[in-house]
């Protein structure tokens, strides 16, 4: 890769705090010396929240396309009708286009290769619903996009990474969704990007179990011994070093967590709940399995915050160091995996290694 990293960011929603930890982020020049970042929203509607906020030192460039994006500066391309009109704290049908919109076109651009990775700004997921954006969130969205048949919303913090098997679906559907073959995929996603995304080699996952006490040997349900236990046993034959199935409560509640590399919960408030209450400012939500690189803040609009100047920027800003960190051990991997490893050099961890060995992990 040749230049800085161009960090796409698509604004959100125009009336929650989208612009408020975008701002507050860029406010920093050291992010403009490690990254270009490029907001893919309105100058005017960046205008009206910072003075509403009451922030003077930020003026992001406006450009017209990602090349134009030189030099350790911000900048901002437009992209959505100038007349729109912001009210905070409020779901509105514009808001909802305008998210749309900017996702579509910062979207457009790592299609191309025009930037590298891609943070996006909380969106509210009834506004933006039209006929072009027909998804539960941008997880699936971006999951259409690029035509993958699965991908993992992997929550990513300083205490540990919990992927999920079902991700934005309601709990009746839970049942009859979970099945050995998903669980075997999510488990080869998981672990491929902690290998390629992380530079983890081998690494060590647990997995949850569905019910409470994780089923009790069948006295709380069967999901673990019908399809839990088998999908981990054919991970295991692939060579994934997975774990369990642990019951989620005593799981979290006694740290275990700690000894593995991350976490494979059965779905959304299972992994979410507990990783919120430890990281729910600092972690950021990684979109694992794609072939591109989608970061986000582990928050939402916060509607009931916007033009308070009360928003924490610190997930938002972890999620762009994030997909800094994402695109360089994507660089080292391929770098790795096209050379073979010469006598005395070694693996991403430090041990020697083939390429061979690293895919196989």
């Amino acid at each position: 890769m040749s230049g800085k990293i161009k960090i796409g960011i698509s604004q959100g929603d125009i009336n929650g705090i989208g612009y408020e930890v975008i701002m507050k982020t860029l406010m920093d020049q050291r992010i403009s010396e490690i990254c270009t970042p490029i907001i893919y929203g309105s100058p005017k509607v960046a205008a009206y929240h910072r003075k509403a906020l009451d922030i003077e030192n930020f003026s992001p460039t406006a450009i017209n396309s990602p090349e134009e994006a030189k030099g350790n500066r911000c900048y901002i391309i437009n992209c959505i009708d100038e007349n729109i009109r912001v009210e905070l704290g409020k779901s509105t049908e514009s808001a909802g286009i305008a998210s749309f919109t900017a996702l579509k076109t910062a979207t457009d651009a790592l299609e191309s290769g025009k930037i590298d990775a891609l943070v996006t700004g909380p969106i509210n997921k009834q506004n933006i619903q039209h006929s072009e954006f027909n998804y539960s969130g941008h997880t699936e969205y971006l999951q259409a996009r690029f035509r993958v048949d699965e991908v993992m919303m992997l929550m990513v913090g300083d205490l540990l990474k919990v992927g999920l098997v079902a991700g934005h679906v309601p709990i009746s559907r839970l049942s009859s969704l979970i099945t050995v073959e998903l669980i075997l995929e999510k488990l080869k996603i998981l672990s491929r990007s902690l290998l390629m995304d992380f530079g983890i080699r081998n690494p060590h996952i647990a997995i949850l179990g569905l019910n409470p006490h994780a089923g009790d040997n069948g006295l709380l349900g069967t999901e673990e011994t019908e399809v839990i236990i088998p999908a981990l046993e054919q991970a295991k034959r692939a060579n994934i070093s997975v774990f369990g199935p642990f019951p989620a409560d005593g799981f979290f509640g006694a740290g275990r967590f700690n000894k593995y590399d991350a976490v494979l919960a059965m779905y959304h408030d299972q992994g979410l709940a507990p990783f919120k209450a430890l990281n729910m400012e600092t972690g950021v939500n990684f979109t694992a399995g794609l072939p591109v690189v989608r970061t986000s803040p582990a928050h939402g609009t916060a509607f009931e915050l916007a033009g308070k100047n009360e928003a924490s920027a610190t997930s938002f800003r972890n999620a762009i160091y994030l997909a800094i960190d994402i695109v360089r051990n994507r660089e080292l991997y391929k770098e790795i995996s096209r050379d073979p490893l010469p006598a005395g050099r070694t693996s991403l961890d430090g041990k020697d290694e083939s390429p061979e060995d690293l895919e196989s992990s």
